[in-house]
């Protein structure tokens, strides 16, 4: 709720443009607005707010005005007082006179999402139509150029001027007023002017029509009349209803806005890049990545934040030295530098991020950098009991020669082992991120039911399980991922056994990279955004009894990656698979899938795969065998059912 004392005139800025480029038009009213008003309207309401001060009479009239949310929507999800809501219906009768003329609901607006398109087309649409071979330092001329060339199609057209609330408001709320929009006439008449930006010249157009159905008329005529009618034209969006070359140059705007909104970089420019197309190329791929969920949800987030970041920070460092007049001084001049080199090292992390495309699978990353400890000097080996409070009644059952230490934090005992030694955890909520750091073989094991004993990924930390111990084994305990990005569990080299545990993903599945070894039995995999189980090149598994379900929940439609889901191969060199008895149900994949590199490898297989699909899923079990002895893969026993894409299939990459 925007109420209290007024923010001061010259505290209100509109909001900056950045680097979009300006091409600038006077605007005239035409006879075809009237048939885009007819079209299906916006919604409209009111909202409370403290419009900015107007000048003369009409002015100092609507600076008493205060902007009335409708009916209910303001106080819904707060309590008030009485006194509080006296004061707020007050305060609405005066916020719309009845003279005043209420805006009209918006038209729709062209849309042409760039989500939609295939990561291909976007890569030939910015590569090879708009960039075209240009450099970096020259991106905001291939922008105006193409943009220039759109423009021509059509010199008068209608649309929503999308405006910061800032430039009209001195006080409100973020979430009820998100943009101000208010319908402009456009006439397109580019300026040859080398020092111009991403600008148009706008005038209101009638009938006036705003998402705000109380803004006062006479406040948009002086704010338009403030910005000599010129306003950034990736603000402006054609509606919907007329001729189709209005499509054309909405797409070229939505074309642009994607291209300083997700591609473009501050630092770009700055430094020299031989293939800046390349780099582009990489980017998209990179979005695209993060839009499907190929890349985990909580390190995309990260990845945005830390470029918001970046970008907020370069504005506090330009406002900071801005309002320094004269010569710095020294607490000023160390203040600039703090400020710039907080940005160089924001500016390398994402430079890092980008350049491994946010990857954390593979060899070229390794997550655990310490020692093995290795065993005691002494030769004996310790049972750490985690607990609150431990009883002689919960350790009747040890032999009476063992050595016990007792712990109530998991990460505490997993920090005092050495290799040989049991980690044994009662029930209750743990977190340890020692667990990501496992180097010794030791054994780390709940005791009572596997759904007492709970273990939650830390969501500040990339990984949650990781192991490159030669022996370690996990056995009844609930492993809970939130937050991580890695995968649930990953075994880096060695061997690791998980027995009767419950893993509920979040980030990617049970990762087993290549060298490793991974044995997993009676065990739970649900939830993964990948499949439920992933085997690199040069890894073995034995999976026994195991039900690996609803798996694969990527937002994709790259066809090679919706085939994950329960367990997924990766070839040359071939892993070494063993399954026995386990049921893969309800994966939005494959329930087993093969990725391989090649379209030559194994085509005989995958034609006879396809011929059976054909006829309801109906293998050649000859040759389905011999592919499997082809790829070391073993497999009794197993309930592969209600998967989406089908039961077994081999994928060329």
């Amino acid at each position: 709720m925007a109420s209290g004392s007024r923010v001061p005139e010259d505290a209100v800025r509109a909001v900056n443009p950045g680097r979009r480029g300006e091409i600038v038009s006077a605007l005239t009213g035409d006879s075809v607005m009237a048939a885009a008003l007819k079209s299906a309207a916006s919604t409209v309401r009111s909202v409370v707010a403290s419009p900015r001060p107007l000048k003369g009479k009409a002015g100092r009239d609507a600076a008493r005005r205060r902007l009335q949310l409708l009916p209910g929507s303001q106080t819904e999800g707060r309590g008030q007082g009485p006194e509080e809501e006296e004061v707020e219906e007050e305060e609405a009768q005066l916020s719309v006179p009845e003279e005043d003329e209420e805006a009209q609901p918006l038209p729709p607006v062209c849309v042409f999402p760039m989500r939609g398109m295939w990561r291909e087309e976007k890569v030939a649409l910015y590569c090879d139509e708009v960039l075209q071979g240009y450099k970096a330092e020259d991106a905001d001329d291939a922008m105006s150029k193409y943009l220039s060339e759109k423009l021509k199609l059509k010199d008068k057209w209608l649309g929503v001027w999308k405006a910061n609330p800032e430039l009209f408001f001195v006080k409100y709320e973020e979430s009820s007023i998100p943009f101000v929009g208010i319908l402009v006439e456009v006439t397109c008449k580019p300026r040859q002017s080398s020092s111009s930006r991403f600008k148009v010249t706008v005038s209101v157009a009638e009938p006036f029509s705003s998402n705000i159905a109380n803004i006062p008329r006479d406040l948009v005529d002086e704010i338009l009349e403030e910005l000599e009618h010129s306003v950034p034209l990736l603000e402006v969006y054609p509606v919907e209803g007329q001729d189709s070359d209005l499509h054309d140059i909405a797409l070229a705007l939505e074309v642009v806005r994607f291209f300083y909104d997700f591609l473009w970089r501050d630092w770009d420019d700055e430094e020299s890049c031989e293939n800046y197309t390349a780099l582009i190329e990489e980017r998209i791929n990179l979005w695209c990545d993060i839009q499907d969920g190929t890349i985990p949800g909580p390190i995309a987030q990260r990845f945005k934040k830390t470029l918001e970041k970046y970008k907020n920070k370069r504005v506090e460092l330009f406002e900071y030295q801005s309002n320094i007049k004269e010569d710095p001084s020294e607490a000023e001049a160390v203040e600039c530098w703090k400020k710039y080199y907080e940005i160089v090292m924001l500016c390398g992390l994402l430079k890092m991020w980008e350049d491994l495309r946010l990857r954390v699978h593979g060899p070229f990353f390794p997550r655990i950098l310490r020692r093995r400890k290795g065993k005691r000097n002494f030769g004996k080996t310790i049972t750490h009991v985690v607990a609150k409070v431990m009883t002689a009644d919960m350790v009747k059952d040890l032999s009476p020669d063992t050595l016990l230490q007792q712990h109530d934090d998991l990460d505490l005992a997993l920090d005092s082992c050495y290799s040989g030694d049991t980690v044994v955890i009662f029930p209750g909520e743990y977190q340890a991120v020692n667990l990501a750091l496992l180097t010794d073989d030791i054994v780390i094991k709940g005791f009572g039911k596997r759904e007492e004993i709970i273990i939650t990924s830390e969501p500040s930390h990339d990984s949650f399980v990781v192991s490159k111990a030669d022996n370690v084994k996990l056995m009844h305990l609930s492993l809970i991922q939130q937050g991580t990005v890695d995968g649930i569990v990953v075994v880096e080299s060695g061997h690791m056994t998980l027995e009767n545990c419950v893993l509920k993903c979040e980030g990617t599945g049970v990762c087993v990279l290549t060298g490793a070894a991974l044995t997993i039995t009676d065990s739970e995999i649900t939830g993964a955004q990948g499949a439920g189980v992933e085997l690199y090149p040069g890894s073995v598994a034995i999976l026994e009894r195991n039900e690996i379900h609803h798996c694969n929940n990527l937002r994709t439609c790259d066809s090679s990656k919706s085939t994950l889901g329960g367990v997924n191969m990766k070839v040359l060199p071939a892993p070494k698979l063993k399954m026995t008895n386990n049921h893969i149900y309800n994966n939005n994949g494959y329930g087993v899938s093969i990725l391989q590199p090649t379209e030559q490898l194994f085509i005989v297989a995958e034609e006879a795969l396809n011929k059976g699909a054909a006829s309801g899923d109906k293998r050649d079990d000859n040759m389905l065998s011999k592919v499997m002895q082809n790829l070391n893969l073993e497999m009794n026993n197993n309930k592969i059912e209600a998967n989406l894409k089908g039961d077994i299939r081999i994928v060329t990459s």
